[in-house]
C-alpha cells in the first residue's frame, strides 16, 4: 500500500525567480510562514531550520536545489518528541512557468506508518501556501492568528 502523501497545486501571478526568492529568503519567509523564519544557504546537503521566537520547530536537510525550478528537503519536526523520533519526510517544490503565472506544486511525502507529522501539516501547508500566493500577488500575507490556530488544532 502506498504511503500517505500531501499534494498542493496553486497558480501564482509571479515569476519563477520571484517565487524562488520568496521560498528561500529568510526575511521573506517570515512574512507568510506563520511567523517562522526559514534559514539555509539552500545548497544540497545543507541544513535548513524553521524557527519561531528563537526556537527551532523543524530541522531539514536540502536534498535538491535547482533554482528556480525545483527544491526538495527532508523534514523533521523537532518541536515535538514523538515527531522528532520519526524518520524524515520529504518536501518537494516544483516551479513551472505558464505565461504570466507560475504553477507551484508542493508535495510532502514519505511519512512513517502512523506518522504524527502528517496530521500536523494538514492545516499548516494550505495556510502557508495561500498566504504565499497572497503576498506575491497583493503584497499582503493572509492574517494569521496563533491563538486561533492552536484552538483549531485542539478541537
Amino acid at each position: 500500500m502506498a504511503r500517505p502523501e500531501f499534494a498542493y497545486v496553486t497558480y501564482i501571478r509571479t515569476t519563477p525567480d520571484a517565487l524562488w526568492h520568496a521560498l528561500t529568503d529568510a526575511e521573506f519567509t517570515r512574512r507568510y510562514w506563520m511567523d517562522c523564519t526559514l534559514r539555509s544557504d539552500w545548497q544540497v546537503g545543507s541544513v535548513m531550520t524553521m524557527e519561531r521566537d528563537g526556537e527551532i520547530k523543524n530541522q531539514c536537510t536540502i536534498v535538491e536545489s535547482d533554482p528556480p525550478r525545483r527544491l526538495a528537503y527532508d523534514w523533521v519536526s523537532v518541536w515535538d518528541e514523538t515527531m522528532r523520533q520519526e524518520k524524515p519526510s520529504r518536501v518537494t517544490y516544483e516551479i513551472e512557468p505558464l505565461g504570466d503565472v507560475v504553477k507551484l506544486t508542493v508535495t510532502h511525502e514519505r511519512f512513517a506508518d502512523g506518522s504524527a507529522t502528517l496530521p500536523s501539516i494538514a492545516f499548516g501547508w494550505p495556510m502557508v501556501l495561500a498566504s504565499l500566493k497572497s503576498i506575491l500577488e497583493t503584497g499582503q500575507p493572509l492574517p494569521y492568528d496563533m491563538a486561533a490556530h492552536a484552538a483549531a488544532e485542539a478541537a
